[in-house]
C-alpha cells in the first residue's frame, strides 16, 4: 500500500524543520497528530430521530469510515432530552485514512468555505491539541448539495504528541494549515 503525500511530507520535510527549530535530540521527540476526531452535534435529534441517521450517513461518507451515533449520558428536561436518546453522531480517524482525510480537508474543502480568510489559531486546547469548527457539511465535494435535508456544522479535534500549543500549532502549519494571522 503505497503512503499517503501528507505522510511523505511529515517524514521527509516536516519532522526536519521541527527537530531543528526546537532543537529536539532524539527523531521520537517531534510531535505527530495521533488521531483526527470529527464530532456532530445534532439538537433537533430530539423531535426526529433520523437526522441522527443522516448525520451518521454524512460523516461516514466525508471520512471514508462508519460513523456511530453518540448517545445523551443525562436527562435535560428543558430541552426534552431523556438518557439513552442519539443527540449526534462521531468518527475517528487514525493512520492512512487520517492523513487522506486531513489531505483533502486541507486542499479542497477549507478553500470552498465561503469568505474563507484561514482558520482561528485560538482553538488550542493548552495541551498541544487543536479543535477546528466547520459550519457547513457541504464544503466537502462527497456530500451532494442536493441531498441534504438540512445545513449542519461538526468539529474536528486534532490529537496531537505535542506538549505545548506552539509546538502544535508549528506542527500543523508545517502541514499546511492555513491559520489567520502569524503567532508571535
Amino acid at each position: 500500500m503505497a503512503t499517503t503525500r501528507l505522510k511523505d511530507k511529515y517524514q521527509k520535510e516536516v519532522v526536519p524543520a521541527l527537530q531543528e527549530k526546537f532543537q529536539y535530540k532524539n527523531i521520537m521527540q517531534v510531535p505527530k497528530i495521533t488521531k483526527i476526531s470529527i464530532n456532530k452535534g445534532i439538537g433537533a435529534a430530539v423531535a426526529d430521530k433520523k437526522l441522527v441517521d443522516i448525520g451518521v450517513e454524512e460523516l461516514s461518507t466525508i471520512t471514508g469510515q462508519r460513523a456511530v451515533a453518540t448517545i445523551a449520558k443525562k436527562s435535560v428536561s428543558n430541552f426534552k432530552l431523556r438518557e439513552g436518546m442519539p443527540i449526534g453522531a462521531r468518527v475517528t480517524l487514525r493512520g492512512e485514512k487520517m492523513y487522506e482525510f486531513l489531505d483533502r480537508l486541507l486542499t479542497v474543502a477549507l478553500p470552498r468555505v465561503r469568505d474563507f480568510r484561514g482558520v482561528n489559531e485560538k482553538g488550542f486546547d493548552g495541551r498541544g491539541n487543536y479543535t477546528l469548527g466547520v459550519k457547513e457539511q457541504i464544503i466537502f465535494p462527497e456530500i451532494s448539495i442536493d441531498k441534504i435535508k438540512a445545513i449542519s456544522g461538526m468539529d474536528i479535534t486534532f490529537v496531537t504528541t505535542a506538549k505545548t500549543d506552539e509546538e502544535s500549532y508549528e506542527l500543523l502549519k508545517a502541514f499546511g494549515m492555513p491559520f489567520t494571522n502569524i503567532k508571535k
